[in-house]
């Protein structure tokens, strides 16, 4: 039992790994940087699955408030023109979110997306406990996404969990939830995937 324990435990681990030396963005480029996106409030859970077997390798949730950010618990996306505090990226443009999903999204892994409208409150509930929340230790994003999430108005049913996969499945089954899947067939890695991206000024 203790050793299936630390198995799972070690692709936790694995499946939200963080790159070293993340930069700490200075108060005033994230406020020279946001960017709300048209239309209405939203939040969206991106979860990363597995081609191979299904699983779930890593979850975020991007809030649309006042401005539009990703909170990427123990992420792996590290680009010198997003900024980013204690795993919130912010300035998140549709450049910027494509960039994100295409980094996640290769031949082995794609990307779904579950958006919700929520009120403008909501958002700014989501946006608030994102940014007060800190960075997530690596093997718990999808702890870190349920904890953010479940304390939204209307969203506290959510039940904690570390896999991201069930985090998925609970709003698959939630009314007024609008799915998206994204794909690539690209090889390499989420370090190979944000090498080749370029997102405009």
């Amino acid at each position: 039992m203790r050793l299936m324990a630390a198995l799972v435990l070690v692709l936790f681990v694995a499946a939200c790994a963080q790159t070293p030396a993340i930069p700490y963005a200075s108060d005033d480029r994230v406020k020279a940087s946001a960017y709300r996106a048209p239309g209405p409030n939203t939040i969206t859970v991106m979860t990363v699955i597995s081609n191979r077997n299904g699983t779930g390798a890593h979850s975020a949730i991007m809030i649309n408030a006042d401005q539009r950010v990703i909170f990427d618990p123990a992420g792996s996306f590290v680009n010198e023109r997003v900024p980013e505090q204690d795993d919130v990226l912010y300035g998140v443009t549709p450049a910027v979110l494509a960039g994100y999903k295409s980094a996640h999204a290769r031949s082995t892994y794609h990307v779904v997306s579950q958006t919700f409208e929520v009120t403008a409150e909501q958002a700014a509930i989501a946006l608030r406990l994102a940014i007060s929340n800190g960075a997530v230790a690596r093997g718990f994003c999808a702890r870190g996404t349920t904890g953010v999430l479940s304390r939204v108005p209307g969203f506290e049913d959510i039940n904690r969990t570390f896999f991201p996969k069930r985090l998925m499945e609970q709003l698959a089954t939630r009314p007024g939830v609008t799915e998206e899947k994204y794909f690539e067939d690209d090889e390499g890695s989420i370090v190979d995937g944000i090498a080749g991206i370029v997102i405009a000024d």
